[in-house]
Parts: structure tokens; C-alpha cells; sequence
């Protein structure tokens, strides 16, 4: 809240509602001529924040992917109207916690995994289907897994016997593929999260959303981002990067930095949660914040 500067007659867009711990936030702060919109692609995140929205005539609720804002605010009439935009990435509590929503290992649940069960294959689908190299290279580039080739094989292995279609066959799975184990870490943690990312297309999701974020911010508005991993915080990292230097030209060329025509700067350094918040909350202990500056 700090990092977006909060104006009390602003518009803002709280890109990844969850259970609205932003968004009820960002309204304590608006003042009556204030307006926020929230977006999200979980119908029960969506039935959640419609719920908020009865009760307040400054909030409008978005049911869709954070990729489409662009579209979605451009037929309300607010393309470069926006003052600041927040992203919260990847999964929310609720979603961890509900083991029938299949994200978790740590309970026993179908294998699904998709934030919006109305659209799209269920990981157990793909799982099931998906030839052993494909595997190997999601668990591998989206999981950061380096045993992601035994681990797919031991999935091909298994699924012959019979479909794979639990979460808890799976994390069995993944434990015994792997040759040891780290210290604090479930064994199935990258490889769960590699196969949710591909389920849920969340790294396109994260290039779409970022490019029509600066499409939709006013000149002067602020864009915040929190990831929870490396490959959100890489690709954000190098969007506010590549958006700060401007045009692409070769860098021989005579231009001053002013001609570059740079769209957004960044707002200080990337932040992490503090001692005493990961305290409160263990899972802020990999949250990185950065936040950029519209310019034109």
C-alpha cells in the first residue's frame, strides 16, 4: 500500500483478488470518489469479491485472466486512466489450503490444479497424456526440478499401471524418483509447481498482463508486483528493465537517453518481507515486491 502512493479519488486494479486482502486494503484508503476494479479467474474468488461488492458502490469485479485487463478495461472506458495496478502472483492461501482443489501435496485431493476449473485440461489430464520429453521439460523449465527427467519417467512408469489422478499418488511419485531429499522442502515441491504453472499457462499469463498494464496506467501510475519465484521475478524483473531503457536500437547509435523514449522507471529496489512479517506469515518468506513508474 506504501509502494502504490494511494490517491483517494484514484481508480485502481487489484489484478489478483484472491480472498481480497488488497483489495479491502486499497479501500480503506479510497475516499468516496475513489474506484478500484479486481480481477480474477477462480469462481470462488470471484464469488468472494462479489460479496465485497455488494456493499460498496466504488468496486466492480472482473471475472477473468489477468492477460485480458487490457481488453476488459479498454470497453469500460479507462485505458490510460488507471493510477495503479497491483499483482500478487501465483497461487492464494484458500487455494492452497482446499485439497480438493488438487494444488497441494500435503493432502490428498484430486490432481486438478487449474485456478478456473470451468476452462482448460485438469493436471491429471495432462499428466496422463503428455509424452515423457514434455513432461520432462515442464518440471525442468517451469519447476527449476533438475531430476525432472526421472522424474517423468517414473510417471510414465506408473501411469501404465494406472492413471495417475490424485495428488497424493503423484507427490509418491516424485519422492521416489528422486535420488535425495532437501532439507525443509516436500520433495514434490518443484515439480508441482512446474506442472501448475504449464496447467494454468501462468507465465504467458504474466507477459499479457504486464504488457497491457502499461497500456492501461495513466502517465504517473504505478505498477507493483509481487512474485514468489524466480521465473515470475525474472520476467518482471526484465520487462521493468526493458521498459526503463526504451527503444531498441543498436547501442552504437547517436541518441541521447531522452530520444530512447523509456515508457516506465523503476520505483527504488525490489523489497522482501521482513523478519517479523515472514513471523506472521511464513509464506511471505519468498515475496518480491517491485514496483515501476509510468512515464508517457
Amino acid at each position: 500500500m506504501e509502494a502504490m502512493n494511494l490517491r483517494q479519488d484514484g481508480i485502481y486494479l487489484d489484478a489478483t483478488f484472491g480472498r481480497g486482502g488488497h483489495s479491502a486494503a486499497i479501500l480503506e484508503r479510497l475516499g468516496a470518489g475513489g474506484r478500484l476494479l479486481a480481477m480474477d479467474r477462480d469462481p470462488e474468488a470471484i464469488a468472494a469479491a462479489r460479496k465485497m461488492a455488494a456493499n460498496d458502490s466504488r468496486f466492480e469485479v472482473i471475472d477473468r485472466r489477468f492477460g485480458e485487463l487490457r481488453s476488459e478495461l479498454a470497453e469500460r472506458g479507462l485505458e490510460g486512466a488507471i493510477d495503479g495496478i497491483l499483482f500478487d502472483l501465483g497461487l492464494s492461501s484458500p487455494q492452497v489450503d482446499d485439497s480438493s482443489r488438487g494444488f497441494s501435496f500435503s493432502g490428498d485431493g484430486p490432481l486438478d490444479m487449474r485456478m478456473d476449473p470451468r476452462k482448460g485440461i485438469s493436471a491429471a489430464e495432462w499428466i496422463n497424456k503428455a509424452p515423457e520429453r514434455e513432461l520432462a521439460d515442464v518440471i525442468f523449465q517451469f519447476g527449476e526440478e533438475r531430476h525432472s527427467r526421472r522424474i517423468a519417467a517414473r510417471i510414465i512408469k506408473e501411469r501404465k499401471g494406472e492413471p495417475i489422478t490424485t495428488t497424493g499418488r503423484l507427490a509418491a511419485i516424485v519422492a521416489a524418483a528422486l535420488p535425495r531429499r532437501e532439507r525443509h522442502k516436500h520433495p514434490a515441491t518443484r515439480a508441482f509447481q512446474g506442472i501448475r504453472i504449464r496447467v494454468n499457462e501462468e507465465l504467458d499469463e504474466l507477459h499479457k498482463g504486464l504488457a497491457g498494464a502499461l497500456e492501461v496506467l495513466r502517465a504517473g501510475g504505478l505498477l507493483a508486483v509481487i512474485s514468489f519465484h524466480s521465473l515470475e521475478d525474472r520476467i518482471v524483473k526484465r520487462f521493468i528493465a526493458d521498459q526503463s531503457r526504451g527503444d531498441d536500437f543498436p547501442r552504437d547509435l547517436p541518441v541521447t537517453k531522452s530520444q530512447l523514449r523509456a515508457r516506465i522507471r523503476p520505483i527504488g529496489k525490489s523489497r522482501r518481507a521482513t523478519a517479523a512479517e515472514v513471523a506472521r506469515n511464513p509464506r511471505a518468506r519468498s515475496a518480491i515486491l517491485r514496483v515501476a513508474e509510468k512515464l508517457q
